[in-house]
């Protein structure tokens, strides 16, 4: 009975209809909005005289907004807002909190732009299957978020200057009882200015308990001392339920874990994409969500991406001797990949150093915004990055 509960509550986080569109079923829709902020029964649009009256509110520097505090069970749908500054650095310093069930540290705790599945708050238009922004103007999740006992949204300003202009609604259904096994939504925002050289960055450190990885958006700024070299040839890997050194998944390349192959555009669809792909500037985007291949956990889970990237073999020795810092790792060639961390080989600026494409670890600055759902309100993660850490090198 359990894994049938289990079954249909993932199969309504997929977007796949438990019930045909003309069946009825009884839960209770509730929208909050400023207009009705604690999406009371009959209570909505009271002010000036019935007329619009109450659409926004401003939330000054170092302020809060509630966007919703309720009590009871229910699933959240659909969450929209939107906001008149939306540059990168205010939609870095606008942290959004989710804590269920009266929790006392949040199961989301991410900034606002990110949290959207854009990475470096570059909103664009784009749709994709659980987020979108239309014309590049709003912010709509589509996520399911259950709760037994309570849900409680808020929105931090940490800037420096009021936000005039914010908007919003958080769509729900009320319920009288959820399924035993259904999980609670989650999400991790994580940077690094500098990766270590040779270590792997984690797309979503370790959780434990049971759930699943619903999924992950990404990005980085290439640093320059790379030039024009590849920076995605690094392999996503998913250590799982008692993995050691050594994962159960491991990827071929990070432009092949969004579905692609032999470089990387820009693109968005469904479930994989690049939004954000941008030489001139080195800033890159990139989206993978496991709708079609679920990724669940038993005891625990965590995603890396190794920061690996790319050049042929002349270009990779002037980066040397330039004082890049890097470590070769596989030369390709005619004959098959040459693997440079086993055996004894040439240094890479010896004359017999094989001509080709080598792969080198290299130092990146990454960032991650990791969701799933786990079967418990808290996870243990470490708190939201300071305001200083998120809006470094923003531009």
């Amino acid at each position: 009975m359990k894994r049938f509960f289990l079954l249909s509550f993932l199969l309504s986080c997929l977007a796949l209809p438990a019930q045909e569109l003309y069946q009825w079923q009884n839960t209770r829709p509730r929208w909050a909005t400023f207009e009705n902020p604690k999406a009371a029964e009959g209570a909505g649009g009271t002010e000036n005289q019935r007329a619009k009256g109450h659409a926004f509110e401003p939330i000054e520097a170092g302020a809060s907004a509630t966007l919703l505090d309720i009590k009871g069970a229910g699933t959240i749908r659909r969450i929209w807002m939107t906001v008149n500054d939306r540059s990168p650095e205010m939609l870095r310093s606008l942290r959004i909190d989710m804590y269920w069930d009266g929790a006392r540290t949040p199961a989301v705790s991410v900034p606002m732009g990110d949290f959207f599945s854009i990475s470096h708050g570059r909103i664009i238009p784009f749709e994709n299957a659980l987020f979108s922004s239309p014309e590049g103007r709003s912010f709509n999740c589509f996520i399911p978020m259950p709760f037994r006992k309570g849900a409680r949204i808020t929105v931090t300003n940490e800037s420096d200057r009021r936000l005039d202009l914010f908007f919003y609604d958080v769509d729900f259904e009320r319920t009288d009882v959820l399924p035993a096994d259904a999980l609670y939504f989650h999400c991790h925002w994580r940077r690094e200015l500098k990766t270590e050289l040779g270590k792997d960055f984690d797309l979503l450190p370790k959780v434990t308990g049971r759930g699943r990885l619903l999924g992950v958006n990404f990005g980085l700024i290439t640093a320059p001392e790379y030039g024009q070299s590849w920076w995605g040839e690094g392999e996503v890997k998913m250590y799982t339920d008692g993995d050691g050194e050594l994962p159960t998944i491991v990827g071929t390349g990070s432009e092949d874990y969004v579905g692609s192959g032999w470089g990387l555009g820009k693109f968005i669809q469904r479930t994989q994409g690049c939004p954000v792909a941008d030489d001139s500037t080195g800033y890159w985007s990139l989206y993978r969500f496991h709708l079609d291949d679920p990724l669940y956990f038993s005891k625990e889970m965590r995603a890396t991406i190794q920061v690996l990237g790319g050049y042929m073999r002349d270009e990779v020795r002037k980066m040397v001797d330039a004082g890049t810092a890097l470590i070769p790792v596989t030369v390709n060639v005619k004959a098959g990949c040459i693997k440079l961390l086993q055996g004894k080989h040439p240094a890479l600026q010896d004359a017999d150093f094989p001509d080709g494409w080598v792969n080198f670890y290299r130092s990146e600055d990454y960032c991650a915004t990791a969701y799933f759902y786990l079967d418990r309100p808290e996870n243990g993660l470490p708190a939201l990055a300071p305001l200083a850490l998120r809006t470094a090198k923003m531009r």
